[in-house]
């Protein structure tokens, strides 16, 4: 609990819990997570609050209760919602920490009937980021302690709506989010070499759009595709379902002929078979598991029993 009101603080975003690494939370857009924040509350509420109304406006304090183990992100999306409703916050744990128990992670002051408003869509964003960014410490720290040095990648098969978050909760878990859309990277995959019917053009194509501010990654099947892809000047090869033995011995070959070449897996990998990739041949492995393969934090907010008259000055509820 705070002391006073001098405890408490507008809704900022706590520093991240992982010194050694730039903070996550700074490439995000001001405008892009109030806009979120917006899409979730209107969803959430679009027009009639019935049962704001019993409770009306009174200030109340509330908690956010974290119950599951797990890696805490997310924070800069909670805050917005907070931001659009008026409400404070202070945090006391931070973005990026590990929680192995039970505990208050936030306490929030403010109207009643706007506390409820931002209860589900803040508690359903916390849940999901952190499962994600667990999920990615977990990964990136195995691959690690097997000896590993290249990066772990997110794909672009996140929930319509929540690309943003869910690319911001790998990068907390420890994890590379890979492209956020379309314009981010030049990726010619097999749908677009089945249009084309060459590998050749399609790189060289490419990279005529391309000229020398953005990569093109092709993807591929085999090491013949991978060959023609080098030879056409591709700065990434995406070996595409290919069994843990294919991809070591594909990209093995592929660094003694391409030494500069990048290589990335993916195609299927999961949590439980990524050690079976893990080779010092392949730069870059992404799996799509990060983000469809998760069980959501549990996350609950409790408000706190009405206080009758004015709050004394020590008792830790803000007075305004």
């Amino acid at each position: 609990m705070f002391t006073s009101d001098a405890d408490w603080c507008p809704c900022t975003v706590p520093r991240l819990a992982m010194d050694h690494s730039p903070d996550p939370s700074h490439l995000l857009s001001p405008m892009a997570l109030r806009r979120l924040a917006r899409s979730c509350l209107l969803e959430d509420c679009p027009h009639f609050d019935w049962a704001g109304a019993v409770v009306g406006e009174g200030r109340r304090l509330a908690t956010i209760l974290l119950k599951s183990p797990g890696v805490l992100a997310g924070i800069p999306f909670a805050v917005a919602v907070f931001q659009e409703l008026g409400l404070r916050a202070n945090w006391l744990r931070t973005e990026g920490e590990w929680i192995g128990d039970p505990c208050p992670v936030a306490q929030i002051w403010g109207p009643a009937r706007h506390l409820l408003l931002a209860e589900r869509p803040v508690l359903n964003l916390l849940g999901r980021a952190g499962a994600i960014a667990s999920v990615c410490r977990r990964a990136t720290e195995r691959a690690s302690s097997l000896g590993w040095r290249g990066a772990l990648a997110g794909t672009r098969k996140t929930a319509p709506g929540l690309r943003l978050l869910e690319k911001h909760a790998m990068a907390v878990g420890g994890a590379q989010p890979h492209r956020l859309g379309l314009g981010d990277l030049i990726m010619v995959k097999d749908n677009h070499l089945a249009v084309v019917g060459d590998v050749d053009k399609a790189v060289r194509d490419a990279r005529a759009f391309a000229g020398i501010f953005c990569k093109v990654e092709v993807e591929v099947s085999s090491l013949e595709e991978a060959r023609q892809a080098a030879r056409a000047r591709a700065d990434i090869v995406m070996l595409d379902n290919l069994t843990p033995q294919g991809v070591r011995e594909t990209a093995r070959a592929l660094k003694e002929e391409f030494p500069t070449l990048l290589i990335e897996a993916s195609g299927g990998i999961t949590e439980e078979t990524l050690p079976l990739y893990l080779c010092p041949f392949v730069d870059v492995i992404s799996l799509g598991s990060f983000t469809q393969n998760f069980t959501a934090l549990d996350f609950s907010m409790r408000i706190e029993p009405e206080i009758g008259g004015e709050p004394e000055p020590d008792s830790g509820i803000p007075s305004d």
